[in-house]
């Protein structure tokens, strides 16, 4: 059963009688649609609509657990004992927990489905209790994550410079539309009704090595975005897709540094590459 160890990763541990309600009114995921036995991503936004934290939400119990990157753990916990007030709610970082992810083959007792590879149609689960060694290593996992369109904070986008839309929360089970308010909703509630989400995840390739994380992806020497993880010839990047499509309709070369590229967005996601005859019929 190929699984790994992700050493990068904490867990926030969120219990008492007003955990979910607290969580339900600050972060983007619907805790009503979460079910037991998964895992989905969510966000707790700035009031500008930005990610100020991104994280994978699942129950553990009565309570919830946040996991999210080790490097940012303590950050939120605290915002998170800022917003919690008079609230009966227990927050803590759970030292002893361990981030396993199990794909491929059957999991075991007490994993969780990702919802997000899920959508992708790849089957993986978390695991937050299973110490066993890795049977596979994280630069496997970092090519499933590019296969499946699935941005993380740090690598693929910087805190406080991404929208929810633009790294695909709104098609992978991550932000909500029909719960109540919550940080940031309005912000993201308007470029949904509006229609106006131009950067997006796709998923980028070469026919030789890609250069680092943070090139520039450029169309026309003007930059539409930048790389996030790479693994060889494959990578993820969060673009301007209009400014990609309009490139891509025209036969102007996109390039990452002085490779030339091709990108596709996630299949699942249902999304095309607009271009300016589209937005002119708008």
């Amino acid at each position: 059963m190929p699984r790994i160890r992700l050493d990068d990763r904490a867990i926030v541990a969120v219990s008492g009688k007003d955990a979910e309600d607290l969580l339900q009114g600050l972060i983007t995921t619907d805790l009503d649609a979460l079910a037991p036995d998964e895992a989905r991503p969510g966000a707790l936004l700035t009031p500008q609509g930005k990610i100020l934290f991104d994280f994978m939400i699942s129950r553990d119990g009565d309570g919830l657990r946040l996991e999210t990157a080790r490097d940012q753990a303590e950050a939120l916990l605290k915002r998170l004992t800022m917003y919690k007030l008079r609230s009966a709610v227990d927050l803590s970082i759970d030292a002893s927990a361990v981030v396993t992810v199990i794909f491929d083959e059957a999991p075991p007792d007490g994993a969780y489905r990702d919802h997000r590879f899920e959508k992708a149609g790849i089957t993986l689960f978390r695991s937050y209790g299973d110490a066993a060694g890795n049977t596979a290593s994280v630069e496997e996992h970092e090519r499933l994550r590019i296969a499946a369109g699935v941005a993380t904070a740090g690598t693929d986008y910087a805190a406080q410079d991404a929208f929810p839309h633009d790294v695909l929360l709104d098609k992978n089970g991550g932000l909500s539309f029909k719960k109540g308010c919550y940080v940031g909703q309005e912000v993201v509630s308007r470029m949904q009704h509006r229609g106006t989400p131009r950067r997006r995840v796709v998923i980028v390739s070469a026919e030789t090595a890609l250069p680092p994380t943070g090139t520039t992806i450029t169309a026309n020497d003007k930059a539409i975005g930048a790389l996030g993880t790479v693994q060889g010839k494959s990578a993820l990047a969060i673009v301007r897709i209009d400014k990609a499509g309009e490139a891509m309709a025209n036969g102007v070369p996109l390039l990452a540094g002085d490779v030339a590229v091709t990108m596709v967005l996630p299949e699942w996601t249902g999304l095309t590459f607009p271009t300016s005859a589209d937005e002119a019929s708008a």
